[in-house]
């Protein structure tokens, strides 16, 4: 079962992808300086633009990253 808290997240993501409020951007992972491709949403407080990480898209092939739930 998907945690509520990962399901508001994924809604907010939603309501960004909506609005045309994405944006990927190049960043360096925390532990090893590797560059990361992030999806984040784009919010703004006043003159100033803020960027929330959702996550980074996979290097190499997806498929080979992950497997389906049993």
């Amino acid at each position: 079962m998907i945690p509520d808290h990962i399901r508001a997240n994924f809604q907010t993501l939603m309501h960004a992808a909506e609005n045309g409020d994405l944006a990927l951007m190049e960043c360096a992972d925390a532990e090893t300086g590797a560059p990361r491709y992030v999806i984040c949403a784009v919010g703004r407080n006043g003159g100033e633009y803020l960027f929330t990480p959702f996550g980074h898209l996979a290097e190499g092939n997806p498929y080979e990253a992950y497997h389906r739930p049993e």
